[in-house]
């Protein structure tokens, strides 16, 4: 029985978490958008089309990984100018961004 509990709290929390996982907030889609259009734009031009870092646009991103470009935001390119960005954003809204990229109109 003390197992079954075990169990039944383990999936209770992972259904949990999982719920609250997702998309941001509005005002914190607004302040990640912002974060792409200004931060990740001073690199990778301003209409995203390439510049000191590569293009971001959904044709150069086709064939990487999403959870590739999710641990780049995050923990950058060592040995490039790509900063990590996870002292600003978390592994969801790293993910939400990523799917932004991938839309052909952000």
């Amino acid at each position: 029985m003390n197992k079954l509990l075990v169990l039944v709290w383990v999936i209770t929390a992972v259904l949990a978490k999982t719920s609250l996982a997702g998309e941001p907030s509005p005002d914190r889609q607004s302040a990640l958008r912002n974060i792409l259009n200004h931060d990740c734009g001073a690199c990778h031009g301003l209409t995203l089309k390439g510049g000191l870092g590569p293009a971001l646009l959904p044709e150069a991103l086709a064939g990487k990984p999403d959870d590739f470009l999710v641990a780049t935001i995050l923990n950058g390119r060592p040995g490039t100018a790509m900063p990590p960005w996870q002292p600003f954003m978390n592994r969801d809204e790293a993910a939400w961004l990523v799917g932004i990229l991938r839309k052909p109109e952000h």
